[in-house]
């Protein structure tokens, strides 16, 4: 560890970056709103990076964080020297069978987020065997794969009643006094840490772990703890900066759905009286591509790429979720996606089939699969494709699209192209799908907007973790 850990530099970078993620997240809520509202051009001026207030002493941190005194080099030690790993319960833990006590499968761990996602509790009689027990302010991290590749970590805070009990998946690590467990909680997110624990797995393909003994002889430099506080306060805002960029994206998301309710009604009820067709009557016909055997890779720039099926999700469109159509493949251009383009699944899981989703922007040499439709419209339909868009994401219309997928769940549903025909759903005023589709593109020049902030705040989170423990 060098002698000013983070340096001087790095600590005011750090600050000032995180107060401007705080303004401009200060900030974003108007402008969604603005943008909902029409009060924004389509253009999104004004829009900034998040749409999230911080809280007021978040914002505080950020403007006060300040560049920390250079500190003697950290004394080199391993996680087993500083760490109690997979400590057990003690025998005077002071539970009764009928106390409630935390609960944290696997599931609940956000590998996003790298936090306990979801509070649960137990009665202790339940959970008291054949689970694996922490205690406040202990760190959890998961060992097996993929799990672990993927960054679940968590930092035991504010638990029922003090204690908790996991999947036996988890190591749990308990500081000693020389380290904090912030410290220790952000060391193991570092993908260099994650790195080294993979080339330590034991065990056959789909049932790898990281062994306990590999977490006890990592070595992890051990500064002073007053040292570690500055560093964790450091790394927390900027951690909490990614979050809010995180929230704030989410939360622009729901906008659009909100004003297809609010404007036109439920499409189950429709209670404006709108007119109501067949989805057949709305399109000149339904394309489908074609999924022949492709490289696991992403594409080069003078090579064609062919979505995954996993391209359509949360109603949105990921193109860099593709493979590689291999050189000896003719591509059929027929099938390339466009932007414009509304797509739709045909063939998923019972709760995602019908996924829709409008292609802003493309690259280009990108092909349709099998599994996924594009709904062609007729130029005098009279219906503006964001604003359809928006009604096949309605929670009425997805139930809808769920009756006419047939087959198993083991199988997994699909909607043909007769069936989703059949779909009926409600054509509105052209003049008020226009104003609708209007406030649509204002709100997604805003989320372009978060999604590049959001890239930066990650980018300068990575750097500083990486930097904060570095030899």
């Amino acid at each position: 560890m060098s002698d000013a850990l983070p340096p001087e530099d790095a600590l005011a970078a750090a600050a000032a970056a995180a107060a401007a993620a705080a303004a401009a997240a200060a900030a974003a809520a108007a402008a969604a709103a603005a943008a909902a509202e029409g009060e924004g051009e389509g253009e999104g001026e004004g829009a900034p990076a998040s749409t999230a207030c911080p809280p007021e002493d978040a914002r505080t941190s950020a403007r006060n964080l300040e560049p920390f005194p250079a500190n003697p080099p950290a004394r080199k030690a391993t996680l087993g020297e500083v760490c109690e790993i997979n400590p057990r319960l003690p025998k005077d833990h002071g539970l009764q069978e009928d106390s409630e006590v935390a609960f944290v499968p696997m599931a609940a761990v956000s590998e996003i987020n790298a936090d306990i996602a979801q509070r649960l509790t137990r009665p202790f009689a339940e959970v008291r065997r054949g689970y694996t027990p922490f205690a406040e302010g202990d760190v959890l991290f998961a060992k097996i794969s993929p799990c672990m590749e993927n960054g679940k970590v968590a930092l035991a805070r504010d638990l029922a009643g003090g204690r908790g009990f996991g999947s036996t998946e988890f190591h749990v690590l308990r500081a000693r006094e020389a380290v904090l467990p912030e410290w220790i909680y952000y060391f193991l997110r570092q993908k260099r840490f994650r790195n080294a624990a993979r080339r330590s797995f034991t065990g056959t393909a789909g049932q790898q772990r990281v062994p306990a003994a590999h977490m006890a002889g990592a070595a992890i430099p051990v500064p002073e703890l007053a040292h570690q506080r500055r560093v964790v306060e450091m790394l927390g805002c900027s951690d909490g900066m990614v979050r809010l960029q995180r929230r704030s994206r989410a939360l622009t998301e729901l906008v659009a759905p909100g004003l297809l309710a609010d404007w036109f009604g439920d499409p189950a009820s429709n209670p404006m009286g709108w007119p109501v067709v067949k989805l057949g009557e709305l399109l000149d016909g339904i394309d489908s591509g074609k999924s022949p055997r492709c490289h696991d890779r992403p594409k080069t720039e003078n090579e064609w790429g062919v979505l995954r099926l996993s391209a359509l999700k949360n109603a949105l469109y990921d193109e860099s979720d593709h493979k590689t159509l291999p050189a000896t493949e003719v591509p059929d251009t027929r099938n390339e996606v466009r932007a414009g383009d509304l797509l739709i699944s045909r063939k998923n899981t019972m709760e995602l089939v019908g996924t829709p989703a409008y292609v802003w922007e493309t690259r280009g040499r990108i092909l349709l699969p099998d599994l996924i439709f594009r709904l062609r419209q007729r130029p005098d339909a009279g219906v503006h494709p964001l604003y359809l868009w928006a009604m096949l994401r309605a929670p009425a219309v997805r139930r809808g699209l769920k009756l006419l997928a047939s087959g198993t769940a083991a199988s997994m549903p699909n909607i043909s192209k007769e069936r989703l025909r059949t779909l009926r759903v409600m054509v509105p005023s052209a003049d008020l799908q226009e104003a609708f589709a209007h406030r649509v593109a204002g709100l997604h020049v805003v989320a372009q907007q978060q999604d590049a902030a959001l890239i930066r705040a990650k980018a300068i989170f990575e750097a500083l973790l990486a930097r904060a423990y570095e030899s």
